[in-house]
């Protein structure tokens, strides 16, 4: 894996920390899963998903099978948040962020895939 994907999916494994503390813990993110129309249990899963998601990506740097279902997992997950924030009526510009996200973690998916072939 080359200096820049290690870069990135540090960046994105510390995103996804991130967001998952907040969606665990921010009144903002219990707010947003109620306009999501997502149960609190899920509001919870998906932050237990995230900061568990991030250990995996980040593990992965030394055991690329886990980074790789890490990535996946993720790549679902936004490829779900992108497909909420559609059917929503979300703008473009606010659904982005998961569609960004999503295609983030396919091309990390896709590099811990090449270094296990």
């Amino acid at each position: 894996m080359t200096v820049v994907s290690q870069f990135i999916l540090v960046l994105n494994a510390l995103f996804f920390l991130f967001y998952g503390f907040q969606s665990l813990n921010s009144q903002m993110m219990i707010e947003e899963f109620k306009r999501f129309g997502l149960t609190d249990n899920k509001r919870k899963l998906t932050g237990f998903l995230q900061i568990s998601g991030s250990v995996g990506l980040l593990t992965g740097l030394y055991f690329p099978y886990i980074g790789l279902f890490a990535a996946a997992g993720f790549t679902l997950m936004m490829l779900v948040a992108f497909m909420v924030r559609i059917k929503i009526k979300d703008s473009f510009v606010q659904s982005l962020p998961s569609l960004f996200f999503m295609l983030v973690n396919a091309w990390v998916m896709i590099s811990f895939y090449d270094i296990l072939r």
